[in-house]
Order: structure tokens, then C-alpha cells, then sequence
């Protein structure tokens, strides 16, 4: 795995954690676009998608998450991953496509879950 997906890996869940403007953009380009396969739709722009983010909130002692690169090239990383929540108790596979510019931020992030069922 490159470092440039490590790190950016760890802002994502940084971001997750804190649920903080200025994580959340360091992950971003301004023009960026992050579906997350909802009825609601993808979110455009930097602004729309702080703003979704922040709307879900995940309390930062209530989920663990692990991840693993299945590519990982300058332009593309598609991740997989599985997040368990403890109240209530579920759990979900992830896949992530995300589309870096040459800076190292996203500007297309799609991602995919799928609910397991209780942990």
C-alpha cells in the first residue's frame, strides 16, 4: 500500500472521528464529488459534502472500522472494509472507489455497504 493511501486512509477516519470541517476538507478537492449510493443522491462540491458529512455524526466510541487496499495506483485506490457498530449492534461490508488528484486529495469518492446483521 502507498503511503499517500495510508495517509489518506487516516484522514478519512479521522474525519469519521471528529466530525471536524477542516478533516473533512483536507480529503477533498473543492469540485469533488462523493456518492454514497443513497436515494438522497451524491453530494457536489467540497461545501455539500462537509455539510452531509456532518449531518450523520457517528459517535467516535460506538463504531470500529478496518480496511484493505484491492488496488492502489496513483489515480484509483478501491478499498474494502467492515464497520461494526456496538449500539445497535450491526456491522457492514465497504467498498470504496476514490479517484485522487495529483495533490493526493479525492475529487470522486463512491462508496458501498452492505449490512451483516448483529456483531
Amino acid at each position: 500500500m502507498s503511503e499517500r493511501l495510508d495517509a489518506w486512509m487516516d484522514g478519512y477516519v479521522l474525519a469519521w472521528s471528529t466530525n471536524e470541517s477542516e478533516h473533512i476538507a483536507a480529503l477533498f478537492t473543492e469540485d469533488a464529488v462523493y456518492d454514497p449510493q443513497t436515494a438522497a443522491g451524491e453530494w457536489d462540491g467540497l461545501s455539500e459534502i462537509i455539510v452531509r458529512w456532518q449531518e450523520t455524526d457517528d459517535d467516535e466510541d460506538n463504531w470500529e472500522f478496518e480496511w484493505q487496499p484491492l488496488v492502489d495506483t496513483d489515480e484509483l485506490a478501491l478499498i474494502t472494509g467492515r464497520t461494526r457498530y456496538n449500539e445497535p449492534p450491526v456491522s457492514y461490508r465497504n467498498l470504496f472507489v476514490i479517484r485522487f488528484r495529483d495533490d493526493g486529495r479525492c475529487y470522486d469518492f463512491t462508496e458501498w455497504y452492505i449490512e451483516e446483521g448483529d456483531s
